[in-house]
């Protein structure tokens, strides 16, 4: 029996050297259950190869040279494919028996380097933001909020003001936010409806304040803008918009690039307003002292989509205190001019 189940026996002959010195010896090779065992024409044995020590010295090459073991020098010639096919198959089937432990290792290694590129796409990114959001102080959140307004108004022009209007529109905003933490900016141009950035400024559009009778819907947009920004962190949006780049600096140097600015500008311009909890805003208008249903028929003149904020409006049955005097709406409906 051999050592492989198709071969029942075989034999073949090859070129035996005993020593790098020695003439290389014909002899006869016959493929055993554990060895070959080289033979002279006498059927005497020279010697006995372990197969599962054999060495091939030529990959490749033919005629197919072998040794017994890496510390010995004798080498066996052979040019039967026959024999040459079985010796390489026997190897191979012992080869991958053996334990490897230095592909263990490298298993290992790409798994800890894998982990280390998920976290740093996946994770690393996140993190670094979060991190950066909560260590910038009010001061540069609104010098960033300043620079953001500057780039904005290159695109809706210069924000309107007149004496008058502007008073009205400090009074909304203190009425709205009595510790003065929010910013309000009417502009003729630019923002869809409204917006809020960092260091707490809500920018309007005039149409809020020239297309309805009362001031509350210009309130309620304002709300809602409060609102999201309570739900997430302005600058968190900034900085994930802007890149990891954008990120790093601001977190090592505590400065944005005026192209990164520019950049997340127009992006905030064509973004739309993420959703809120109806309940959430509810309560806010509640605790404003603000009607929803004014602001509710602004963004649904059917009131078919908002019909929750019309029916469970806080103030259905009750009057709030005046967000402006008739004399102080009006001037603020004129803020833009003719």
């Amino acid at each position: 029996m051999t050592a492989l189940s198709e071969y029942e026996r075989l034999e073949t002959t090859g070129l035996w050297r005993q020593t790098p010195d020695a003439q290389r010896r014909e002899v006869f090779v016959a493929f055993g259950d554990a060895t070959i065992v080289l033979s002279d024409k006498n059927a005497s044995a020279l010697a006995h190869w372990s197969l599962p020590a054999i060495q091939r010295l030529n990959p490749g090459q033919r005629p197919a040279i072998f040794s017994p073991g890496e510390e010995t020098t004798e080498t066996l010639e052979l040019d039967d494919d026959t024999m040459i096919g079985a010796i390489e198959k026997i190897r191979l089937r012992i080869e991958r028996q053996r334990p490897h432990p230095g592909r263990l290792r490298w298993l290992i290694l790409s798994g800890f380097i894998a982990a280390i590129a998920a976290l740093a796409i996946f994770w690393l990114p996140g993190a670094l933001v979060r991190h950066t959001v909560s260590v910038v102080p009010k001061a540069k959140r609104q010098e960033i909020g300043q620079a953001l307004v500057a780039n904005i108004y290159r695109v809706s022009g210069q924000p309107c003001t007149t004496p008058f209007g502007t008073r009205s529109l400090e009074i909304l905003g203190a009425r709205l936010f009595p510790d003065k933490t929010v910013k309000l900016t009417v502009l003729p141009a630019g923002v869809a409806k409204a917006t809020h950035l960092p260091g707490g400024y809500i920018l309007m559009n005039r149409s809020l304040v020239e297309d309805f009778e009362e001031p509350d819907v210009a309130a309620g947009y304002v709300l809602a803008e409060h609102l999201r920004a309570q739900n997430r962190d302005p600058l968190e949006p900034l900085l994930r918009a802007t890149g990891l780049r954008t990120t790093f600096t601001l977190l090592t140097t505590g400065s944005i690039s005026d192209a990164a600015l520019a950049s997340y500008a127009e992006h905030l311009l064509t973004t739309p307003s993420a959703d809120i909890s109806t309940q959430d805003l509810l309560d806010k208008f509640q605790a404003a002292g603000v009607r929803s249903t004014p602001y509710a028929f602004a963004q649904d003149p059917t009131g078919e989509t908002t019909i929750a904020l019309i029916e469970a409006d806080p103030f259905a049955s009750a009057t709030p205190q005046q967000l402006l005097s008739d004399g102080q709406w009006i001037s603020l409906q004129s803020i833009c001019g003719e």
